[in-house]
């Protein structure tokens, strides 16, 4: 497998990672966006100085969004699975850290199987707060 190489997101990728979140939630059926690309990437670059943001590789494949104010993970999108990216990532996020939490859609059960194999337990689902419509899972990874 080749390496995943991780830095430190800029104001400049703002747009590629937002294209990467709206790419995924045109492929996703019962994923309706109230978002466009343009409000994506501005909210991104609105998170920067409060966030841990990471993306991977050039052109970037992933990105995840950190706060470490709160250990949440808030973002981890990956323009293909399976490469190794979301687990650089997730263990980038988990580094020097004992506690991790993040929620992910009820419908996404490949991301919960994802976060399962990184060592996450969920521990509650209740109704979402950006897409009221879409039930979400928190999940909880403890070193």
């Amino acid at each position: 497998m080749t390496e995943v190489v991780l830095r430190r997101a800029m104001e400049a990728d703002a747009d590629a990672m937002a294209r990467i979140v709206c790419d995924w939630e045109t492929a996703t059926e019962w994923m309706d966006s109230p978002y466009t690309a343009q409000e994506i990437a501005g909210l991104i670059r609105e998170a920067l100085p409060d966030r841990e943001i990471w993306v991977a590789g050039d052109p970037i494949e992933g990105y995840l969004s950190f706060d470490p104010a709160v250990s949440r993970v808030g973002g981890l999108y990956c323009r293909t699975t399976g490469a190794g990216v979301g687990k650089a990532l997730m263990d980038k996020a988990k580094a020097g850290r004992d506690f991790v939490w993040l929620h992910t859609h009820e419908a996404n059960e490949a991301a919960q199987r994802f976060y399962k194999r990184e060592g996450f337990q969920e521990v509650s689902r209740h109704d979402g707060d950006i897409h009221e419509s879409l039930r979400e899972v928190r999940m909880e990874w403890r070193a």
